[in-house]
């Protein structure tokens, strides 16, 4: 599959707040995303790809593992919603031009409720660091109606 051309299909996000370029490694624990920062992104001021971007390059990325894995698996990709986010250190912000690498590990998984840790990096520096919380949308047709009990 060629996660470059498809990364669309893998997260609910389309142009202009598309924060991954390409899949590089996905299993069911983790996921690595580039992406391209381009001078015109929506997130970019005074040269500079900022903070906002940042997070919302690691939500994405969590959300296109678990959008890969649902395509894989034949599944309706669902909606996630972050929760909370902890820990979150900003060491520097890259310039538009560059290239960031993002890395998503699943900390725990309950139910709906997964934690994330995630760490971007550019030419090997650490960027940015946090954990998220976040929850996935569940889908109507797989809950339980109670009124049946």
């Amino acid at each position: 599959m060629d996660t470059k051309k498809d990364i669309i299909s893998f997260i609910p996000q389309r142009s202009p707040m598309v924060m991954i370029t390409e899949i590089k490694m996905v299993d069911d624990r983790s996921i690595v995303t580039s992406f391209n920062i381009d001078k015109e992104n929506i997130f970019c001021s005074g040269g500079r790809f900022r903070e906002p971007g940042l997070i919302e390059n690691i939500a994405q990325t969590a959300a296109a593992r678990v959008g890969y894995i649902c395509e894989r698996e034949k599944k309706t990709v669902p909606l996630g919603f972050i929760g909370a986010i902890k820990k979150l250190i900003i060491h520097h912000v890259p310039a538009a031009g560059d290239e960031i690498v993002t890395s998503v590990t699943i900390e725990h998984e309950v139910m709906n409720a997964t934690i994330i840790s995630g760490k971007i990096r550019c030419r090997g520096e650490l960027l940015a660091e946090c954990e998220m919380n976040i929850f996935l949308q569940e889908e109507k047709g797989n809950r339980k109606d109670s009124s049946n009990e």
